[in-house]
């Protein structure tokens, strides 16, 4: 277990089941975790009532809230309670629900593939108003969640223009409101007559009712969710402020006179819905990522019933049903290839930028694109169970979970709050106690309450983490959690694994030494005759010559008379020829003397390559080198985590030889070889020992313990089942320039969230004393509520838009030259 960070016991649950909301198991004991959309989160504070309320249910396990995505996740016991009753406990909040995370969307992380089946007549009986609930399983449709209850989902957009028309009708009934003010006087220099004879607090009562009661009913409908879960948020601060300025100059006004400040609580209303709508049209941008990922997957497919091709919604394909996929259309759903040949650009999931051949039984990506030839494909997963969904469900996991700096805010949120409301009662006494009107006592108290709301404070983090995460998953590289994006800020060695990683995992031909004598074969005749016999094989030593062959686009040749001599090499009549390609057992047995070429191998053999003989009717004419093929990548990635002030390390399994060789190539700086599976989470250890934190990049399998053990695991090489990885970040693109590429987002979402928070917390302590009223005596400095709302709201502004400016982040990129690329194999004769 890592010392540094016991949560990784936790990460390591197999995330399939848990993603999709489905019970995965019905003993006690075991957790699932369901995404669900929570509409209505309007500010960041509002997230402690969902959570205060859902963590006190039965078998809730834990509760995360997000206001910029609104969605909760939930960690729960599947054999105490369900998604549904999950869903119904979210709409007890006040908030809205439909029991999914991406509602009415096919590529749903939470939809129940089962569920999802509904017939046209089910979806028509909603669509008319006929919407009974019906219990189908974990998750419900989202047709069956909007009749539940009476609520309807609310979108980001849709939100944002009800806060919009919040505001506007606010402003315009603010206006007259303070011109027949005495402050409105004051500033305009001239008197107004108010309709109808009305007294001008009369008048201002009237035009203020839809105002409170409609503009501003969104806090006190918030604050009494708020203390119905008995915690305290924003709205209650915004509630008391507006209620305490409306209700003192009702009492005024029907007491018979007297000075009232509607103006002041009509425009604290109107500024406050106006600084938020503007948030959140800022950070409404932070959740670009999941929206752009969801719009990959094509809303039609066409699927073939008696060998007629027919049009349907991608949401009623099943698996089973058989694809047809024409050239430049999209792939509906993840299957396998059963009849005709393509390439299938797959750069849009895997980040893999050149087509990929497809061929009967290959599999292909849902959401990727066929640039070639026609494909007839079997679905073999739908919905949430293709890898679009997965992946999305992982950036959600990823943007949902909180970090431990994010945790501390929220508690410290909790007791801003609270001293707002004792700090603005404070106040008011004790400008009562120094003679102030009553009038006065009561602005400067309720302009405390506003100016301390801890809206920023909450926004700071989450903010930061959607934007790093979304950033990080549109370059192929997903964070598993809040806290792997954090740790990675803070990495100081980097510790790669060689085969798979730094290397392609696949051998290649860096070596052509042909021998040096009068009649010495061009290297072009030695590869047309090698490959010849090597075609005939299925070793990857021999698929190695072969794909050398095709490369340098030599003559292609034909084999007969092929002979596999296990352990040794093969051998074959080629062009008249007797060619033998193999060992030095090999060589040995067919009475072949080496001469000089035994130096030239055993020099091959030192620095790490496999070393592979060719001989001719009898004769040693060459000897290939063959090594792992390093990725175009990795020299880059090296150089950019050196920018970076990491030290890197390369620990491998393989021998000391043939690690120096690509470590030498590289700029690796520590080499550590001959090293067993189980033996690598020990050397991660030691070098957290000497109080290093420590990143292990590596394939996800034979790396396992030291993925666990380090303080951030990074996954390499991840396909399509990426919600299974072991690690606490995975590399899509299997691109050894995305480890530095994570550590870039990783310090620069750090970095947004300290400047945000600090911003917060300057903020409120500068703020705090002015709106208290303790520079008016000596300096006349004072704020006025709907000014400090304006200040308030400027703030949390402020911190959504620093937190969107992460996406200006200069990212590593790929060198457009060739000088990192592994060199290229000698093309003339060397002996």
């Amino acid at each position: 277990m890592n010392q540094h960070h016991p949560q990784h016991e936790q990460k390591r649950e197999h995330l399939v089941g848990q993603q999709t909301g489905q019970q995965t198991g019905g003993q006690k004991g075991q957790s699932a975790t369901a995404v669900l959309e929570v509409g209505g989160l309007h500010w960041a504070t509002s997230t402690n009532v969902a959570e205060a309320v859902l963590s006190r249910r039965p078998g809730v396990l834990a509760v995360a809230a997000n206001p910029v995505a609104q969605t909760a996740t939930v960690t729960y016991d599947p054999a105490t309670t369900t998604v549904a009753k999950l869903a119904d406990w979210v709409r007890d909040c006040g908030y809205h629900c439909n029991g999914a995370s991406v509602p009415n969307h096919l590529c749903d992380p939470m939809a129940d593939p089962i569920a999802a089946r509904h017939d046209t007549a089910h979806d028509m009986a909603h669509d008319e108003g006929h919407g009974a609930v019906h219990d189908v399983g974990p998750a419900m449709s989202p047709h069956d969640a909007m009749g539940h209850g009476g609520h309807g989902s609310m979108s980001m957009a849709e939100m944002v223009a009800d806060m919009r028309n919040r505001f506007v009708v606010a402003a315009l009934l603010s206006l007259p409101i303070m011109l027949f003010s005495p402050m409105g006087r004051d500033m305009f220099g001239f008197t107004v007559a108010t309709p109808f004879g009305l007294r001008d607090d009369v008048f201002a009562l009237l035009l203020s009712l839809p105002v409170v009661f409609y503009s501003g009913w969104i806090f006190f409908d918030g604050a009494w969710r708020a203390l119905r879960a008995k915690t305290l948020d924003m709205m209650v601060l915004v509630a008391v402020a507006i209620a305490a300025g409306w209700l003192y100059s009702v009492g005024i006004t029907l007491t018979g006179g007297g000075e009232v400040f509607y103006e002041a609580a009509t425009m604290l209303t109107a500024f406050v819905l106006l600084g938020h709508w503007f948030e959140m049209r800022a950070r409404g941008g932070a959740n670009d990522a999941i929206r752009t990922l969801l719009d990959l997957a094509p809303p039609k497919a066409l699927v073939l019933r008696d060998g007629e091709p027919f049009e349907v919604p991608t949401s009623d394909v099943t698996v089973g049903d058989l694809l047809l996929v024409r050239p430049g259309a999209k792939i509906a759903v993840d299957g396998i290839v059963e009849d005709g040949e393509s390439e299938v650009d797959e750069s849009m999931v895997t980040g893999e930028s050149l087509p990929v051949p497809k061929a009967p039984g290959d599999a292909v990506i849902g959401a990727t694109v066929n640039t070639t030839g026609t494909l007839r494909v079997r679905a073999s997963k739908v919905g949430s169970e293709t890898a679009l969904a997965q992946i999305v469900a992982l950036v959600q996991q990823a943007q949902n979970s909180k970090a431990p700096g994010q945790k501390l805010a929220d508690k410290a949120a909790f007791w801003l709050v609270f001293v707002a409301l004792i700090g603005g009662a404070a106040t008011f006494a004790v400008w009562l106690l120094a003679g102030a009107s009553v009038p006065t006592a009561l602005l400067f108290a309720i302009t405390v309450v506003v100016i301390t709301c801890p809206d920023a404070l909450g926004l700071a983090t989450p903010t930061a983490i959607m934007v790093g995460s979304g950033l990080g998953a549109k370059r192929g590289i997903l964070f598993k959690n809040a806290t792997a994006l954090e740790d990675a800020a803070r990495i100081e060695v980097v510790v790669m694994d060689k085969t798979g990683t730094l290397t392609k995992g696949e051998p290649e031909v860096t070596d052509v030494v042909t021998a040096k004598t009068p009649d010495a074969l061009a290297i072009q005749r030695v590869l047309a005759l090698a490959a010849a016999v090597e075609r005939e094989s299925e070793h990857p030593l021999a698929q190695a010559v072969a794909r050398a062959a095709d490369e340098e686009g030599v003559e292609v040749l034909r084999a007969v008379g092929f002979r596999n001599v296990p352990g040794h090499g093969a051998i074959a009549e080629v062009d008249g020829h007797r060619v033998a390609i193999g060992n030095r057992r090999l060589m040995d047995a067919e009475g072949v003397d080496l001469g000089a070429l035994t130096q030239r191998r055993e020099q091959l053999a030192a620095g790490g390559r496999t070393a592979v003989l060719v001989a001719v009717d009898g004769r040693a004419v060459a000897v290939l080198g063959i090594a792992d093929a390093v990725r175009p990548t990795s020299a880059a990635a090296v150089a950019a985590l050196h920018e970076a002030g990491a030290r890197v390390v390369m620990l491998t399994g393989d021998n000391e030889a043939t690690a120096r060789r690509i470590a030498d190539r590289l700029g690796i700086d520590t080499v550590i070889a001959e090293v067993l599976p189980e033996d690598k989470a020990h050397h991660i250890r030691r070098l957290q020992g000497e109080g290093r934190r420590v990143a292990h990049v590596g394939d996800g399998i034979n790396d396992a313990p030291a993925l666990a053990t380090a303080d951030v695991g990074i996954a390499i090489g991840a396909g399509t089942d990426v919600a299974i990885e072991t690690a606490d970040v995975v590399l899509m693109r299997s691109d050894p320039l995305d480890v530095p590429t994570a550590l870039t987002i990783g310090r620069g979402t750090r970095a947004k969230e300290v400047q945000s928070l600090w911003w917060a917390i300057l903020y409120n302590a500068a703020a705090l004393p002015i709106a208290a009223g303790v520079f008016e005596p000596a300096f006349g400095l004072t704020l006025r509520p709907e000014i400090a709302a304006l200040a308030m709201s400027g703030s949390s502004f402020i911190v959504a838009m620093n937190a969107l400016h992460l996406k200006r982040l200069r990212l590593p990129e790929s060198p457009p030259t060739t000088e990192t690329q592994p060199a290229p194999r000698p093309l003339q004769p060397t002996a």
